[in-house]
């Protein structure tokens, strides 16, 4: 089985993309009427959202829960993707959920909650999210991250150290790539301090969990949303865990609190 932390490739250019890393699979599961649309983070994959995905599943749930472009196999692959490719992706998720289903609820960790967020505020017919550990920074705060960034990739420099396995638990490992790529994280702080600025056209329920504790994604964000969504919040402290918590010491509460919101959400 290959290393969980991916360091990027090197096969020449043009060559075709490389295979999807074992664990790293999207899946689909055709259920009960209400479908939920399960998204994971940048530079990580489907494997530390699964536990998430089965337990809706395991309850009856439709689930939909993609690779997005870029991730998943190597580094090289996701060097010139960007927001327009996995916000696409993951709105053409949620199309073929909803065409199949009554009721759709989302779930998104870190990028997957950012994406989350965006998927909500175009579609008001979502009847509920849940974000862990959500990226979403309250606008005007990340103009020197940009800036320091947006000079590494005129340096030349395609990727830099990785946010991989932020997790408290050392049984746990997450499967994602051992560096980050520069110019794919550009477009994420960008879109995602645009959407920011934006977050009182989400109007649905929310139920928000996050970790106190978090390297990777700073508190400030889950807090800027919960205050700025117009829709009712639910807030869940995941004191035990790190940022990806969905495979940490929390993992159990997460899945426990996401069902019953989920189940809640939907009774008609």
């Amino acid at each position: 089985m290959p290393d969980p932390a991916v360091e990027p490739g090197d096969r020449p250019a043009g060559e075709a993309r490389a295979e999807v890393l074992p664990g790293a699979e999207p899946l689909s599961v055709d259920g009960g009427p209400v479908g939920v649309l399960v998204v994971h983070g940048f530079t990580g994959t489907p494997q530390s959202m699964r536990g998430l995905a089965e337990a809706f599943a395991d309850l009856g749930f439709s689930v939909e829960m993609p690779l997005l472009p870029g991730h998943g196999t190597s580094l090289d692959d996701m060097l010139d993707t960007g927001w327009d490719d996995w916000s696409g992706a993951a709105e053409a998720a949620y199309f073929d959920l909803a065409g199949r289903c009554e009721q759709v609820v989302v779930a998104g960790l870190s990028m997957g909650g950012t994406l989350t967020l965006w998927l909500a505020s175009r579609h008001p017919e979502i009847v509920g999210i849940v974000l862990v550990n959500p990226a979403c920074p309250p606008p005007g705060t990340t103009a020197e991250m940009l800036t320091g960034l947006e000079a590494l990739a005129e340096s030349g420099v395609d990727a830099m150290d990785g946010i991989a396995s932020d997790i408290a638990d050392p049984d746990s490992t997450e499967l994602a790539y051992a560096q980050s790529p520069v110019r794919p994280l550009i477009s994420l702080f960008s879109h995602g301090e645009e959407l920011g600025g934006q977050l009182d056209s989400v109007k649905c329920p929310v139920l928000l969990m996050n970790s106190p504790q978090d390297h990777v994604v700073d508190p400030s964000h889950s807090e800027h949303i919960a205050a700025s969504v117009a829709g009712p919040v639910e807030r869940v402290s995941l004191d035990r865990s790190y940022h990806v918590a969905t495979l940490d010491y929390d993992k159990a509460l997460i899945e426990e609190r996401a069902v019953e919101f989920a189940q809640r959400v939907t009774q008609s």
